[in-house]
């Protein structure tokens, strides 16, 4: 395996850090994408005179896709590389998001807004492509700058496209702008086919021995992975429900029950599929030198649920929380929230190089013994206590939520290199799920009650990660096209 063991130099442009310069990139031009959106929203709304509802419905179905998507896209880019999906991803993206920007009626808005949440999926690629080309002992420094960085995508849109919304100054300003940023992802997608490799020269790029749903290594493992599956579903459902008569009254009761019934029919055919996978197992027990344990993989999901979710979650809530609990003017509310998303630059690149100097384990009993502390003393949050404290406790709260994405990731690819990509899936759409988790929660109790669940939760998978979670050691064993078994370094 011809991985470069030299040491790592982030100001370089040549090897493995050319490859990681180039992925951070194209993961900050999907989110670009994908979560301008949010800033485009006001324009949008003005210019065709969109509800509160209508607009909130849009945001809710930018994300609704990305949760299934993770878990498609993982599977795919395990067996087809990730040089082609991130090119495609970028592409079809961005042919889908001008097809929303020149939409004309709100039904072609809301369908193709559905679609795009398949960009939110580019993330899972580049997990892959950053597993293949940094060793072991750099992996939490890499993945870290790849998944903080391109995070920033949402700022870089946040910080560009309202700007070009108003220089183009009409109506349709808000048009030109997601075009615009559009044809530069697309165009950078096909830049990056013709300019990365799936894997170092002289390199194996491992597959699964079957597509459609992980493989498992023992009976055990095979009805955690299916439990495991029910918390992505339930999320759908979630978002179904807020859009149901129930709550935001923007779906008929017939399509909410349609939807319904179309989840469990789907959970229902990937149980049959991963059923198909795996049920060799029942017949022939695995050789323990190909085994690798799922628990670490379930582990894992709950934890970057806590650490992305919250991110998402707090992001989202913050200013308003500073203007309704504090009564700060909204211009400042929004100044300090939007310190938040900057810690990502730092925290994530931060949370892995630490993994790498301390172990994997170590690190995340670290960030999450921060993370729970940190909640749940906001759990108590008052109204009479100091601004700049409650600021200041949200501030480390994020450093130690994002540095816990970052160490998440370091140890997502020492699992089981071939299906790096279905394991990075999985654990990004519990991403999401704890971001329609925790946001849901927002909308039916407190804010300090909001903080506290946030912890309580913190402190659950902290005793996963205590009681259950196992440092990768040694070497993990993948089959080579001939037959030979080849062991690649883990530590």
């Amino acid at each position: 395996m011809s991985v470069d063991n030299s040491k790592f130099n982030l100001l370089s442009f040549s090897g493995n850090t050319r490859i990681l310069h180039l992925t951070w990139f194209a993961f900050f031009m999907s989110f670009v994408v994908w979560l301008g959106l949010g800033p485009m929203m006001p324009f949008i709304q003005e210019a065709l005179n969109l509800t509160t509802q209508q607009a909130k419905v849009l945001l809710i179905l930018n994300v609704a896709m990305t949760i299934p998507a993770r878990i498609v896209v993982g599977i795919l880019v395990d067996k087809y590389g990730p040089k082609i999906m991130y090119s495609a991803i970028l592409v079809l993206g961005g042919i889908i998001s001008i097809a929303f920007a020149w939409a004309q009626t709100y039904e072609e808005l809301a369908l193709l807004r559905f679609l795009s949440g398949f960009i939110g999926a580019g993330f899972v690629v580049g997990i892959r492509m950053i597993s293949e080309w940094f060793p072991a002992k750099q992996t939490g420094i890499a993945q870290g700058i790849y998944g903080g960085w391109g995070n920033f995508g949402s700022a870089g849109a946040a910080m560009t496209l309202p700007f070009i919304a108003v220089a183009m100054g009409d109506v349709d300003g808000w048009r030109y702008a997601i075009t615009f940023a559009s044809l530069a992802a697309m165009a950078y997608g096909i830049f990056y086919f013709f300019n990365v490799s799936d894997t170092p020269k002289g390199s194996t790029y491992f597959k699964p021995k079957k597509t459609g749903a992980m493989e498992v290594t023992s009976k055990g493992d095979l009805f955690l992975y299916i439990i495991m599956n029910i918390p992505l579903y339930l999320a759908l459902a979630v978002l179904t429900w807020k859009l149901s008569p129930e709550k935001m009254g923007l779906i008929t009761a017939e399509m909410t029950f349609a939807v319904y019934a179309t989840l469990i029919g789907t959970y229902v055919l990937q149980i049959w599929k991963i059923w198909q996978v795996n049920k060799h197992i029942f017949k022939e027990p695995v050789p323990e030198l190909h085994r690798y344990k799922f628990k670490q993989v379930a582990i894992l999901d709950w934890a970057y649920l806590v650490t992305f979710g919250t991110e998402l979650a707090v992001v989202s809530m913050l200013a308003m929380f500073y203007v309704s609990w504090f009564e700060l003017p909204k211009v400042t509310a929004a100044l300090l929230a939007g310190i938040y998303p900057f810690i990502n630059l730092v925290a994530r690149p931060g949370g892995g190089w630490i993994s790498d100097k301390i172990g994997r384990r170590r690190t995340l009993l670290f960030v999450f013994a921060g993370i729970t502390a940190s909640f749940l003393f906001l759990g108590n949050v008052d109204k009479s206590w100091s601004v700049e404290l409650v600021v200041g406790i949200t501030i480390i709260a994020g450093i130690f939520s994002k540095a816990g994405s970052g160490a998440v990731f370091a140890m997502v690819p020492l699992v089981q290199r071939r299906m790096t990509g279905q394991i990075a899936g999985m654990a990004g759409a519990y991403g999401n799920v704890g971001a329609v988790t925790f946001l849901t929660v927002n909308s039916l109790v407190d804010y300090d009650m909001f903080f506290m669940i946030i912890g309580i939760v913190s402190a659950f998978v902290l005793a996963l990660i205590i009681f259950f979670l196992e440092e990768p050691e040694g070497q993990m064993t993948e089959v080579m096209p001939d037959g030979t078994v080849q062991m690649i370094d883990v530590k």
